[in-house]
């Protein structure tokens, strides 16, 4: 019997097969998922902003592109994953609101997807798969059982990434 992991925003957390884990709202937010397809050990961080290094007040390393990924890699190697299999998955980065003039308020959905990228590189873990941009909001489900990445979004299909 499986049970489902709830991830919050600025929050992660990491499941074993046959679990699942999953996280609503993802917005401008991204969700990033690191999955061994061997051990079936995942894990998802749901993060607002991409660099913590750019605020004050950064003590939820969840909140942060630069440091969640990194704490969401630590914790799925230390629950077994190998560094060499892992695969990682995005989804999310959306524009939600249209911001007139240069404000870089629009665009934190773009800036958040290039920093999962950026980090990714800078890890050198292999991005498979990304569901990311457009203007609407997403729910996403790892599936530690198969490694399948479920975006749901109102009015729109299921996808299977």
């Amino acid at each position: 019997m499986s049970k489902v992991i709830k991830v919050g925003m600025a929050d992660l957390n990491i499941c074993k097969s046959p679990d699942i884990i999953t996280t609503i709202g993802l917005g401008s937010c991204i969700g990033l998922t690191f999955y061994d397809p061997v051990t079936k050990v995942g894990g998802l961080v749901h993060y607002m902003l991409p660099d913590s290094t750019q605020m004050r007040n950064n003590s939820n390393i969840a909140k942060f592109a630069d440091t969640g990924i990194e704490e969401l890699l630590r914790r799925v190697l230390g629950a077994g994953a190998n560094r060499n299999r892992l695969v990682a998955k995005i989804a999310g980065g959306a524009k939600m609101f249209q911001v007139s003039g240069g404000s870089n308020v629009g665009n934190i959905g773009e800036r958040n997807a290039l920093a999962a990228k950026a980090k990714l590189r800078e890890l050198r873990i292999r991005l498979a798969a990304e569901d990311t941009g457009l203007n609407y909001g997403r729910t996403v489900e790892l599936h530690c059982e198969t490694g399948d990445f479920y975006i749901k979004a109102i009015g729109r299909p299921l996808k299977k990434i």
